[in-house]
């Protein structure tokens, strides 16, 4: 079999794992495609809008199926998405630097390790109360503007917030996360809309991986707590990716 072909389905793969995973928990799971396409050393041209569309695929599932469950609500979720979405878009329009670009997702993938590690089950428990408008726009903006210039929904950013600050449950989390995630995607790959010629034809392989996946996962987490000792594996990947890419970049900055 051809190496090229090995190389696509092992990728496909890891992104099956990857959607099934994160999507247990309302997350598309960009920071994980973009760490298994690090691993492969993959062109950041390429990663961006790759992970942008397996999150659309993902975010898409878990949006209609936590809404159906019931684990949806509008009241937190327009704050942060009317915000988001143009500041998602404006940073997906920016054509980083690859140094730059390597170390601002090197970052991104070692808090998204902490936060899958360190996940926050015991907000189910604890009291909510109501998001402040004014506050649910500004950290709304910051994490589109994030989520534009790095190829992620910003889910992985917004589930902590919202668990921190007492402003959701675990699954109400999940469910606007999921819908957060796909407006941002949405608003990130059309801000680079140039970048979908850059799209892979590996891409056959990898959508149903994603599509199955997180079918499954959006499964389990409407039905079932959050798998959060196999989280935890998942989030080893995310440190050797973010510290792959971290070293990277340092490189190319002192090749400078």
């Amino acid at each position: 079999m051809d190496t090229a072909i090995i190389i696509a389905l092992l990728l496909a793969a890891l992104i099956f794992v990857v959607a099934l995973l994160y999507s247990t928990v309302g997350h598309a799971g960009a920071s994980g495609y973009i760490a298994a396409m690090a691993l492969f050393g993959m062109a950041p041209f390429v990663m961006r809008p790759t992970a942008l569309t397996l999150n659309i695929i993902v975010a898409l599932i878990g949006t209609i199926r936590f809404y159906r469950a019931g684990f949806f609500s509008w009241r937190i979720f327009w704050p942060f998405a009317i915000a988001s979405i143009p500041a998602a878009y404006i940073g997906g329009r920016f054509p980083l630097p690859v140094a730059i670009y390597k170390s601002i997702v090197g970052v991104v993938l070692l808090y998204s390790a902490v936060r899958l590690f360190w996940s926050a089950d015991s907000a189910e428990n604890r009291k909510t109360t109501l998001v402040p408008i004014w506050m649910a726009l500004i950290v709304g903006a910051a994490i589109g503007m994030l989520s534009g210039l790095t190829g992620v929904g910003g889910g992985i950013f917004l589930s902590p917030v919202l668990l921190l600050m007492r402003w959701a449950k675990t699954k109400e989390t999940s469910g606007v996360s999921a819908a957060f995630i796909l407006v941002n995607s949405i608003a990130g790959l059309v801000g680079q809309y140039s970048a979908i010629s850059y799209l892979p034809n590996d891409l056959v392989y990898w959508a149903p991986a994603a599509l199955v996946g997180g079918w499954i996962g959006t499964e389990l987490g409407t039905k079932l707590l959050p798998i959060s000792g196999i989280r935890k594996w998942l989030s080893v990947v995310l440190v050797l990716a973010g510290l792959k890419l971290s070293a990277e970049a340092i490189l190319l900055l002192i090749g400078k």
